[in-house]
């Protein structure tokens, strides 16, 4: 059922139209907001204005666009300024990342600012949603903002910020079940962000002192889970030596209520936790479990094939399988994945690398520069080794029968059935169980 917002905030522009802001902005049409989206994709622009979702893999999405369209409520231009002008919100979810050296890459974030500082007016909110290093709201952009437009914030504008909290898959869900955080300038940002998505979003509020406050805490939360994760891997590792298997022990000690041993695995991908740690270690919190827990994170993949290299000795002119190119399960995205870490490792070593992802297409998988490999291609007798990297559903009952040849799977989910590979001949080695013995 749609909300009626208010007449002072009707006009919604949402700056950003990847799958979480295309998803914001079709939740909004959908209850009752008019909503100019931008994106510098002139073909994003297109297919929204087509009443099409460009993003195919999330649930409910493409229903969403669609009727918004048929609604009139949602509408796409690649000029932000123009969107903005006509809007008295403007979202901002436009993303930030580090670069190859793990520094803070504001360039399109930036960009996106200033178109939206050209076509501001007296009145408007900004609300930014990107996750962000805490004080950037307010000193990098609400500065930059009042330097183009010639407006004031806490004066001509109001300013907040509320960090997207949700997972690919189920965007609108969470969008529903989690509390969203939000922090602002002053009270009457605050207030005015607050009333926004009471009536736009319909879920629990938390209210937190400050713009940094609520800056700092999205970041926790992925710093929490990397340290969690690169615990599990320092104990999965330790069980390897330890003859012990580590599966079996988080799910024995996370029986204690206080216990919250994450799983270990070959390597953490996407767009937030092996990112977001570096809008903290690049602030200044550079010692400590928040950098330790990247370079532990980082290094598995590097663990897991020198584990396939003792066991099977050199890997050149090996032909080594991948099972997934996707950073998890059951998503297309590719950011961060530790498939790319393997691949450029296993082109060092001259091996034959082919990738399994049933969310690709050949060609864009090929555009990493390895061959594509089809669960019923022929080509699986001739594969040495097999790594699995995204434990997709499509691999739930995969059938090893057809690797004629391989000599070892090396499960970096913990997710295989050891029993049944192993009854082929093949080892089996996973992330701190690969020693264990059946009774």
């Amino acid at each position: 059922m749609a909300h009626n917002p208010s007449s002072s905030i009707e006009s919604v522009a949402v700056v950003g139209l990847g799958k979480i802001g295309l998803t914001l902005a079709a939740v909004f049409a959908n209850n009752g907001y008019k909503v100019f989206g931008a994106d510098i994709s002139k073909s994003v622009v297109s297919s929204i204005n087509q009443g099409i979702s460009h993003i195919k893999n999330e649930p409910g999405l493409e229903e969403l666009v669609s009727q918004a369209h048929k609604n009139k409520a949602l509408s796409a231009t690649s000029v932000t300024s123009k969107a903005v002008e006509q809007s008295k919100v403007i979202i901002v979810i436009v993303p930030v990342l580090v670069d190859a050296h793990n520094n803070i890459d504001y360039q399109f974030i930036d960009l996106a600012v200033l178109d939206i500082a050209k076509g501001l007016k007296k009145g408007s909110l900004i609300i930014f949603e990107t996750t962000l290093p805490p004080g950037d709201t307010r000193n990098r952009f609400g500065k930059k903002i009042e330097e183009v437009s010639g407006l004031k914030m806490g004066e001509d504008f109001s300013l907040a910020y509320s960090p997207e909290r949700v997972y690919s898959n189920r965007i609108i869900d969470d969008l529903q079940s989690y509390p969203k955080i939000v922090g602002g300038l002053d009270k009457k940002s605050l207030e005015l962000a607050k009333d926004f998505y009471t009536v736009a979003l319909g879920c629990e509020l938390i209210e937190v002192h400050s713009l940094e406050t609520a800056e700092f805490s999205k970041i926790a939360e992925c710093v929490y889970r990397d340290v969690n994760i690169a615990l599990a891997n320092e104990l999965a590792r330790f069980a390897d030596e330890k003859n012990v298997d580590i599966t079996e022990v988080v799910r024995a000690s996370n029986s204690q209520p206080y216990s919250h041993i994450h799983n270990p695995g070959i390597g953490v991908g996407g767009h937030c936790i092996p990112i977001y740690p570096y809008f903290f270690i690049n602030k200044g919190l550079t010692k400590g479990l928040t950098a330790l827990s990247r370079k532990i994170n980082d290094s598995m993949a590097d663990y897991s094939l020198k584990k396939i290299e003792k066991e099977i000795g050199s890997l050149q002119d090996k032909n080594i399988l991948i099972l997934g190119l996707s950073y998890r399960e059951n998503v297309k995205e590719p950011t961060k994945s530790t498939t790319l870490t393997l691949i450029e490792q296993l082109k060092k070593k001259n091996v034959n690398i082919f990738v399994n992802d049933p969310q690709f297409t050949d060609e864009e998988i090929e555009s990493y520069g390895v061959s594509s490999l089809q669960l019923k291609d022929p080509l699986h007798a001739e594969i040495d080794v097999i790594i699995n990297q995204a434990f997709h559903q499509e691999y739930e009952n995969l059938d090893f029968t057809a690797f004629k040849k391989c000599k070892l799977v090396f499960d970096g989910r913990n997710k295989l059935d050891k029993e049944a590979i192993n009854k082929l001949g093949i080892t089996y080695f996973g992330i701190g169980n690969e020693e264990r013995q059946y009774e």
